[in-house]
């Protein structure tokens, strides 16, 4: 059970990991609202491709756990900030809301990685 509870909140993070990277590259929603947050162009970027390198190492069992744990950092680290930003910026209560979410289902992922052994 706990294989698959990990599995199922990797595969969520992941999903929104790599929804979110595409949206950062090819939604101009996204790149004008990244914009209206107040971050540049090429933080934009860097975010995007770094989102992709966590999924890849975070989906790809051979990868050491230190590379993991350096991923759910970035991960955690991203979703604070993204936090921070959109209440500073007096955005929806549900976009908070959704972070807070998704920094559940990261800790749950994280928790339960060391089920896999």
């Amino acid at each position: 059970m706990a294989n698959l509870i990990y599995w199922i909140s990797t595969l969520l993070i992941s999903g929104f990991l790599l929804l979110s990277s595409y949206t950062y590259f090819f939604s101009d929603n996204t790149i004008n609202g990244l914009r209206e947050l107040g971050f540049p162009d090429f933080f934009r970027i860097q975010l995007g491709i770094l989102k992709v390198i966590a999924v890849v190492v975070l989906l790809i069992p051979k990868i050491s756990m230190y590379a993991k744990e350096w991923a759910y950092a970035g991960v955690g680290l991203f979703l604070i900030t993204a936090l921070v930003a959109h209440i500073a910026h007096k955005d929806s209560l549900v976009v908070a809301f959704l972070l807070l979410v998704l920094f559940a289902i990261l800790i749950t992922s994280r928790y339960f990685i060391y089920t896999l052994r």
